[in-house]
């Protein structure tokens, strides 16, 4: 059983920042279940994972466009540990294109992704939550107040979900359930086909995301950061 007998469910966490979050919770003693749409991916990541600390990471077959999946998975963490005490809503996805060219499709999946996934995400966890008066963290991104060339669909997605992240905070504070929206600029990860290199050092890395959430489930219960944005110290 871990140090601190918490538990915590990443969606997309089987690479990225997701991954990024998951190393830095099970380095400090925290139950981590990681989600993908693929199995494989998942348990590859979770026997990474568990090198860490064997027996600290479970990989979970999930689709967060599926509410019946997001309350699967999180039925699977509560039969496993018993509780739910953070749930990191971080899948996402972009697509980027002119108005012009971007097509129902790629629109579809983005938002189905980006915004419906944490609404589905919030619906399937809070219950548990509620009990452990727990934590939903939202990484969404800075496209969620700057908006740009190419970038209807994301913008729209991002934009969406820190009105959506702020307003859900105000609805379950009261329950003893916090909610913090993380906006993160430049990222070094595979997110939009990338492949990160020597080339991102200049890029905040996957685990400083990591660090924030660590940091923000340390703080004292009677204070709240409730939209958080992080940009590279000095960008290129």
């Amino acid at each position: 059983m871990a140090e601190s007998n918490k538990v915590a469910l990443i969606t997309g966490g089987s690479k990225g920042i997701g991954y990024g979050i998951a190393e830095v919770l099970i380095s400090e003693g925290i139950l981590v279940a990681i989600t993908s749409r693929s199995q494989e991916s998942a348990d590859q990541a979770a026997a990474s994972l568990n090198k860490i600390k064997e027996g600290y990471a479970i990989g979970i077959e999930s689709d967060v466009r599926n509410l019946q999946s997001q309350e699967a998975a999180v039925e699977q963490v509560i039969s496993k540990w018993g509780r739910l005490d953070y749930f990191i809503a971080n899948a996402g996805v972009g697509h980027f294109a002119p108005i012009q060219e971007l097509t129902a499709e790629q629109w579809n999946e983005t938002i189905d992704i980006n915004l419906t996934g944490v609404f589905f995400s919030a619906k399937a966890s809070l219950a548990a939550l509620t009990e452990s008066k727990g934590y939903f963290i939202n990484i969404a991104s800075l496209a969620g107040t700057n908006f740009f060339p190419n970038g209807t669909a994301y913008n729209a997605s991002k934009f969406g979900l820190v009105g959506f992240s702020q307003a859900m905070m105000m609805d379950v504070r009261s329950a003893g359930i916090k909610v913090t929206t993380i906006m993160p600029g430049s990222v070094a990860t595979e997110f939009n086909n990338h492949h990160p290199s020597e080339k991102d050092a200049w890029k905040i890395q996957p685990e400083d995301i990591g660090q924030i959430v660590s940091d923000l489930i340390k703080l004292p219960a009677r204070t709240l950061p409730s939209k958080i944005e992080v940009r590279p110290s000095i960008p290129k």
